[in-house]
């Protein structure tokens, strides 16, 4: 049987109560191409169910619902299932099960949820804000995985005061921080004003990272290895303005 739901936590729990006798669920977020003859649920979410169902699951471990909202924050295509089999699982065994690593369920669920706690680690480093004429800060970025507002915590304590906004391009989604309060939103373009000063910033930063380059002893694959390529389009010192003598360009923006 495959069963489709939105992606939220409540459908979910929904979900898998619907499914757990059935002996070879399929559970999709997203388009699956069916087979002739194949059954098919639309799972519509009973809130009261999912409640019980999460109450329940935390009797057996009180984290649980910490791994969930991590694994559907995963990119990986087959999450869905992942976290399906991961919960059956606790459900089944009644006690927490992430340490059972002879458990294929257990095995899938922990490497989505190491990929996903690295990449946020990575972006700690990896986020590049844009000074913005508002004084507000900008930073466009295109994770494998949700986690724009998972970000958040990490700037706000080094910036509390300060305005920004972490714009997930590809999920058409921003986490924002107005200085006191922070909130998720939708958003798919943005018309950013930058600052007179950034493009200035921008020129002296990727000066300094020239400088500190040394052409005889490149290590490309190492650098590959440290800050992979797909996180470079966004990072100043990774990316050429159009006209550098003059100090125009920098860093490109989401299109609008």
């Amino acid at each position: 049987m495959i069963y489709f739901y939105d992606g939220s936590k409540e459908a979910f729990l929904t979900a898998l109560a619907l499914s757990f006798r059935d002996s070879e669920p399929y559970l999709t977020s997203g388009n699956k191409q069916l087979v002739l003859g194949q059954q098919t649920v639309f799972v519509r979410t009973d809130a009261a169910r999912a409640k019980r169902i999460e109450e329940r699951l935390v009797s057996f471990d009180k984290d649980c619902m910490r791994d969930l909202d991590t694994l559907l924050r995963s990119g990986d295509p087959n999450r869905d299932n992942i976290a399906l089999s991961y919960f059956r699982l606790i459900a089944e065994k009644k006690r927490p099960v992430r340490g059972m690593l002879g458990e294929d369920a257990v095995l899938a669920a922990n490497e989505c949820l190491r990929r996903v706690g690295f990449e946020i680690h990575r972006f700690h480093g990896f986020v590049r804000f844009l000074a913005t004429a508002s004084g507000a800060l900008y930073a466009p970025i295109t994770p494998d995985n949700d986690i724009c507002d998972l970000l958040v915590p990490h700037f706000r304590a080094r910036m509390p005061q300060i305005p920004f906004v972490i714009h997930d391009v590809n999920r058409k989604k921003a986490a924002v921080h107005d200085g006191e309060n922070t909130f998720l939103a939708p958003l798919s373009e943005a018309e950013v004003v930058l600052s007179a000063d950034e493009t200035a910033w921008q020129k002296l930063w990727r000066k300094y990272y020239d400088s500190v380059n040394i052409p005889s002893r490149e290590r490309l694959k190492q650098m590959r290895g440290y800050m992979p390529v797909r996180y470079w389009k966004f990072m100043p010192e990774k990316t050429q303005p159009l006209n550098d003598d003059e100090g125009d360009g920098g860093a490109p923006l989401p299109p609008s």
